[in-house]
């Protein structure tokens, strides 16, 4: 009977070891799997760094770009609001010029009309004074 138990006993305890080792492999296996997996995602990590780094400073040289546009620009505008000044202040001074022309022309004008008026008149004394001589010894 005691045979037979401890029989039975190292029967059971084989199998169990058996089972051990099989549980061993396959914790082995699982932590070989696991530690593949941990090595590829490392390597994925260390990629999307390097990624991220390139779009940073693809970024970066992006924002320079625009900011030097944006100076340039900025430059271009202040000197095309100065220019716009600058004729503004010259369209005054023509528009000025043209008013004080007009104004002078209209009297000149008015000048000449009223020499003419006075010529007219003096030609018509003139012709009145020869026929009146003309009638007159």
């Amino acid at each position: 009977l005691i045979s037979s138990a401890t029989k039975s006993l190292r029967m059971e305890m084989e199998i169990l070891e058996k089972k051990l080792q099989d549980a061993q492999i396959k914790v082995a296996e699982k932590d070989g799997d696991k530690e593949k997996e941990i090595q590829s995602l490392k390597r994925l990590i260390s990629e999307l760094e390097f990624q991220l780094t390139m779009e940073k400073s693809n970024n970066e040289s992006f924002l320079d770009k625009l900011r030097k546009e944006i100076k340039h620009k900025s430059d271009e505008l202040e000197k095309l609001t100065q220019e716009k000044t600058q004729l503004i202040h010259s369209l005054s001074q023509v528009q000025e010029e043209n008013s004080l022309l007009q104004d002078t022309v209209r009297r000149e004008c008015e000048e000449r009309f009223e020499l003419t008026a006075a010529l007219g008149r003096a030609r018509e004394q003139v012709l009145e004074l020869r026929r009146l001589s003309g009638t007159l010894p």
